[in-house]
């Protein structure tokens, strides 16, 4: 079932990510002192945009120096002209941001928007994307988990570790299975309070302890739609920075039919048609019904199968 990983949101990641040279203090702080390394600004897990044409995520290191300190940084690894890339978050208010750059208009907006309407390339998306999941976990893990001490950052900002009780602490990445459940030529879709007027999705849920990524599925589709099912198949994944997920994407085949939605989960779920999710996808459907836009791994799941490559 190929799909261009390109086409999914935040899966173009071109970073070197030198995991062998975190440790290296020394190299590291060489890295950082390179005038062509090039840092990502936050504020309160909203990047920080120069606006002198277009948008603009990279900083010099002279620029990122003139609003203050930050108070997490994280090699995010090397790109592929050579020049390294940070993560800093700052200790300052957005209007403050704003400002510090004299002679350029800084701008903060929020990583959903800026990628899904394709503000900056698709690398600097990715790379946003790294960015804000590990200085949200920075944020949210100060403390120890098993003695409830401070952390300090080590490994260039790969892990934290307790001055007290030396427990180490590492990157969490929750995995979600998000999956197209088929019926011949029907597939199942189902809505949430929250979602656009009209918008219905593959379903969704994350994946719990002990469990692999198909009784993940099989348990969701069951416990959301009453639908039992079989046949889980893999299609791909994508990173979801919104904190820190991997959505990873697959088919079901139905081996029932009868739908019984939990109300807690979800306002409706439906069976469309092949037809009417083509519909849904072009933004012609006759009851103004849609789906979600490219950037989303949802839209590659329906797309799949209107062109019959996930069956």
């Amino acid at each position: 079932m190929p799909t261009p990983p390109h086409a999914i949101g935040f899966t173009l990641d071109p970073l070197d990510r030198m995991s062998d040279k975190r440790d290296d203090e020394a190299f590291v702080a060489r890295l950082r002192d390179d005038p062509a390394t090039r840092f990502l600004l936050f504020v309160k897990d909203v990047p920080l945009f120069k606006r002198t044409q277009g948008h603009d995520a990279l900083f010099a290191a002279q620029e990122a120096a003139k609003f203050g300190t930050p108070i997490q940084t994280v090699l995010l690894g090397r790109d592929t002209d050579g020049r390294a890339l940070f993560a800093c978050a700052l200790d300052t208010s957005v209007e403050t941001a704003a400002s510090a750059l004299e002679a350029v208009p800084v701008e903060a907006i929020e990583l959903r928007p800026v990628a899904m309407q394709g503000l900056v390339d698709a690398p600097i998306v990715s790379a946003l994307g790294e960015a804000r999941s590990m200085l949200d976990w920075h944020r949210r893990h100060r403390f120890c988990a098993n003695c409830g001490h401070p952390t300090d950052d080590a490994g260039a900002g790969w892990r934290r570790i307790c001055g007290n009780c030396r427990a180490q602490h590492f990157p969490r990445v929750d995995p979600v299975v998000i999956m197209l459940v088929t019926d011949g030529e029907r597939c199942l879709l189902g809505r949430q309070p929250q979602f656009a007027p009209g918008m219905y999705s593959a379903l969704a849920g994350f994946i719990e302890p002990g469990e692999t990524f198909e009784h993940a599925v099989y348990r969701e589709v069951l416990e959301e739609a009453g639908i039992r099912c079989s046949d889980v198949r893999y299609f791909a994944s994508q990173p979801w920075p919104f904190p820190s997920s991997l959505m990873i994407g697959c088919f079901a085949r139905a081996t029932d039919t009868e739908i019984r939605i939990d109300e807690k989960e979800l306002e409706d779920a439906r069976w469309f048609t092949r037809a009417e999710v083509a519909a849904m996808l072009g933004g012609t459907h006759a009851d103004g019904l849609s789906a979600p836009k490219p950037f989303a791994i949802a839209h590659h799941l329906l797309r799949s199968f209107v062109d019959g490559t996930g069956e």
